[in-house]
């Protein structure tokens, strides 16, 4: 669990001061120790050992919370003028299956894992979305640009800020790339495999810069685009 922590908390220590988090794994002391050298109002998490309670309890004013299983909804509503839209909610999960290889360059299993890794994270990010990752730890994203350029960039300066080496990492978008102009800014920064949904009418131009430079691509055919 600590070491989960340390990889969440690297990719963005700044931001990471007050507000909510939620865990999937129960709190242990350690964990709690680090945690509690930053301030967080809300805690939940499915449960927590009785020393890392003691340490979490000793902040006036932090709500405590034990996650309990629920039943995610299948409607999802929005407002909007004069009422309301309702959707299906994205229930798609992220899987190895579903990524099929674009480039003539095949991605490494390490590669593929990290793929699917931020394709789980990119479909919960605010589009326009990049996430990049390696080593299953996200190292920054790029989330609600009004251009998906706008995303990448902001995600690599983010990544430079806090000392992560993208060389190697991987690159995943909630929408396909109309454009080659992600996979060549992300192959500059030393990212070494991406994953977007295709569907563009130009993939072929960002399959041939990835060809034309080492690139492994994969396409999920489903998007995501939270907005």
């Amino acid at each position: 669990m600590k070491e989960a922590w340390d990889a969440a908390l690297a990719a963005d220590p700044v931001s990471a001061f007050g507000g909510v988090l939620i865990t999937t794994a129960r709190i242990d002391k350690a964990t709690a120790e680090a945690i509690d050298s930053i301030f967080f109002e809300i805690i939940a998490a499915p449960g927590y050992d009785a020393d890392a309670l003691e340490v979490l309890k000793k902040k006036k004013n932090r709500m405590i919370l034990e996650r309990k299983p629920a039943d995610r909804s299948k409607v999802k509503v929005r407002t909007a003028l004069n009422g309301v839209l309702t959707e299906d909610p994205d229930a798609l999960v992220a899987n190895a299956a579903a990524m099929r290889t674009a480039s003539t360059k095949a991605p490494t299993a390490q590669e593929v894992s990290d793929m699917v890794f931020a394709t789980v994270l990119v479909k919960h990010t605010k589009s326009n979305a990049i996430v990049l990752a390696k080593n299953n730890q996200v190292l920054a994203s790029g989330t609600g640009q009004t251009s998906r350029v706008d995303a990448l960039e902001q995600a690599i300066a983010k990544a430079g800020k806090f000392n992560f080496d993208l060389h190697g990492a991987v690159m995943a978008s909630d929408a396909f790339f109309p454009f080659p102009d992600c996979v060549e800014i992300a192959g500059k920064a030393g990212i070494t495999a991406v994953v977007h949904p295709g569907g563009s009418i130009r993939d072929q131009e960002s399959i041939d810069h990835c060809n034309a430079h080492g690139l492994a691509m994969c396409i999920t055919g489903h998007r995501h685009f939270k907005h």
